[in-house]
């Protein structure tokens, strides 16, 4: 089965850590899209969207963050990207609760699109000034980001009982 969205090379910022977080977030893509054309029942879909949206957050934490250690000049319009996406998912899940929307294939193409997008314009532009201003592609231990999503993901629900 093809894959709704995939991992390129292409989509590489020449980051690991940022690289690894970009194909986490395709893997959650392709499974809102797998519960969407699967015909998974509504609370399934909805709980992947959740997933998707929250790594997300993660993801645009971290980002910012480097945004802010490395200094990156362009910082406020980066992250205004990153709140309209949220702010969009968070009035999509709204809708989505209240049964006045519901995942479809335009919403998955947008989100597609959206992604790839960004990863391909923006987050090139900033990977090059960080790889410039001295950041390292590699590291030898995944980080607090990764880790704690890690945790999160697999143990679900059990870790907050």
């Amino acid at each position: 089965m093809t894959q709704f969205v995939e991992w390129s090379a292409a989509l590489s910022v020449g980051i690991d850590e940022i690289d690894a977080q970009h194909q986490a977030l395709i893997d959650l893509i392709n499974e809102v899209q797998d519960a969407v054309v699967g015909g998974l029942d509504r609370e399934h879909q909805l709980d992947a969207l959740g997933r998707l949206a929250e790594y997300t957050k993660i993801h645009f934490a971290v980002e910012e963050s480097l945004m802010r250690i490395f200094g990156y000049p362009d910082y406020e319009r980066h992250k205004a990207q990153h709140e309209g996406l949220i702010r969009s998912m968070l009035d999509l899940q709204r809708r989505l609760d209240d049964d006045r929307a519901a995942l479809d294939d335009g919403l998955m193409r947008h989100l597609k699109h959206w992604l790839l997008d960004h990863i391909l314009q923006s987050d090139q532009d900033y990977s090059r000034f960080f790889l410039a201003a001295g950041a390292l592609s590699r590291h030898q231990k995944p980080s607090w980001a990764t880790r704690m999503w890690d945790h999160l993901h697999f143990c679900g629900s059990k870790c907050w009982s």
